[in-house]
């Protein structure tokens, strides 16, 4: 009977340990989301950057294409000032489809395909697009293991005291952006 104090003892600083080994893990899952988000975003504002630069480039030639135009240039700013998470989401995917948009004009004018500039910041904007690319990969794979960890039993126990919530993939939402675009130069 002298024992059950102990024990009692022993069992609470076990629970407290993992409880804490728990928490720790969550927030350094966290965190490597936010930074996984942040890589990407680097590279988001460099591509919000470049496209004006491209737009103004094609407006030279397609002076006739304005609604492209300003749909490109309207998806960038509806990107580029996204609130939230779901929001830039959403937007960079609308983004996207209006630079597909954008790159298909182009071949009415093969005068543009052949501009130094053009063809400059259409390789900077390809480049960037792959770091996009690779940078959304890294943050969906920092995501999954975030909301598996938050999922699993026991540490959904914890996840949900400590008000860890899922948070959102970088998915495409639109089944025209899921085929490949076909540009030629």
């Amino acid at each position: 009977m002298q024992y059950i104090p102990y024990l009692l003892l022993a069992v609470v600083v076990v629970l407290a340990l993992w409880a804490m080994g728990v928490y720790n893990s969550l927030i350094t899952i966290r965190n490597k989301v936010e930074e996984a988000f942040s890589t990407m975003d680097v590279y988001l504002v460099k591509r919000y950057d470049l496209i004006p630069n491209l737009v103004e480039t094609v407006k030279g030639y397609a002076k006739h294409e304005s609604g492209t135009l300003e749909a490109v240039i309207a998806a960038r700013n509806a990107a580029q000032s996204s609130g939230t998470i779901e929001d830039k989401i959403a937007n960079e995917n609308v983004l996207t489809g209006t630079l597909s948009k954008l790159f298909a004009l182009t071949e009415a004018y093969p005068d543009l395909k052949a501009n130094a500039g053009f063809l400059d910041l259409q390789s900077q904007l390809k480049s960037l697009e792959e770091d996009v690319a690779n940078a959304r990969k890294y943050y969906n794979g920092a995501v999954r293991q975030y909301n598996t960890q938050i999922q699993v039993f026991p540490t959904n126990i914890l996840a949900g005291m400590f008000k860890f919530t899922k948070k959102p993939l970088f998915e495409v939402e639109e089944e025209s952006q899921r085929k490949a675009v076909k540009v030629q130069f």
